[in-house]
């Protein structure tokens, strides 16, 4: 992800990638960062550059620490989604940020791009009439390595955190409850599962559906699409057809929205908060799932959903979309 920040921000007039820091040599030796001077450490990188801001894009277990240690440096905080593994995480990076005056934005890159900001504007003036369902799609074209499995906390944290985000900020209305089923298995007993289905209960009446999978041959492929008494639209986020265009377009507009959020600037992009609502989903879902969650299938709650979480006793049918239907 640290790559695909520097593919990104390369197109920028307004924001510079002036140092990194990267503690495997092999990836210091690949890394394409003209201008920018490469460190072993963050703290070598704090010490040495000079600096308006600081992008995490580390492994998701890494988030607090490296939050802790840039906060305590007194500069603005880009860090990529989920911020930390847990909801409790996130609170106490916010916690630690807030105590030291220093900006946090999460790195939610989909709230910049222009098709889902027009869906979002939409159904906030009402053009669409009352929304009674939005669904959000993501399917990967392979899963991650295992490794990277092992540390992402999953498919629900890992994938799952992008969807409920999106799906809070598209209807402005909070998660009251869900439920979910999952599909397949990672490999090496690294706690993780292939797909997951969730039905999501939102607070303003409407309804949620978030599918997520790490098998979509043809490529990687995000859509959402909002159903209205009034009418109904879908946006294509990433097309496999267009490869990673729109996603280094919408990492570029988040940059230049924090950096003028680190200047003073009001935020544009998810806080702490945002982050919070999304991690709590997430770990609902990875409680509602054994693989995820290691208890056994025999103590898992009727219809696959969390204890206390459920919105029925079982999931109505499964909503199929094809990708190009």
């Amino acid at each position: 992800m640290g790559r695909t920040h520097l593919r990104a921000l390369a197109g920028s007039g307004q924001v510079a990638v002036t140092a990194v820091a990267e503690m495997s040599a092999a990836a210091r030796s690949a890394l394409d960062a003209p201008g920018a001077t490469l460190h072993e450490s963050v703290a070598e990188m704090l010490d040495r550059a000079a600096l308006d801001g600081v992008l995490i894009a580390a492994p998701t277990d890494q988030h607090g620490v490296i939050i802790a240690e840039v906060a305590a440096r007194g500069l603005p905080i880009l860090c990529e989604k989920p911020c930390g593994l847990t909801a409790a995480a996130v609170r106490a990076s916010a916690q630690a940020t807030a105590a030291a005056g220093v900006p946090l934005q999460v790195a939610y890159w989909r709230r910049f791009v222009p098709g889902l900001r027009q869906l979002h504007d939409r159904i906030a003036a009402g053009e669409l009439g009352v929304i009674h369902l939005v669904t959000c799609y993501q399917w990967d074209e392979r899963p991650p390595s295992p490794l990277f499995r092992a540390h992402s906390g999953g498919i629900a944290i890992d994938m799952g955190v992008h969807e409920f985000d999106q799906l809070r900020w598209l209807t402005g209305q909070d998660i009251d409850g869900l439920a979910a089923v999952a599909s397949g298995s990672a490999p090496d007993g690294i706690a993780d599962v292939d797909g997951a289905q969730v039905i999501v209960r939102l607070s303003g009446g409407a309804t949620g559906f978030i599918s997520l999978g790490r098998y979509y041959p043809v490529g990687d492929a995000v859509w959402a699409e909002a159903f209205g008494t009034r009418g109904h639209e879908r946006c294509d986020v990433i097309d496999p057809a267009e490869g990673e265009v729109a996603q280094l377009e919408a990492l570029r507009r988040q940059a230049e929205s924090f950096a003028a959020f680190a200047g003073g600037g009001p935020c544009e992009g998810a806080t702490a908060a945002d982050a919070i609502a999304a991690l709590a989903a997430a770990e609902q879902v990875t409680a509602a799932i054994p693989a995820l969650s290691g208890r056994s299938p025999e103590n898992q709650a009727p219809g696959g959903a969390a204890p206390g979480r459920n919105v029925g006793d079982s999931l109505p049918p499964s909503y199929r979309h094809r990708p190009g239907g």
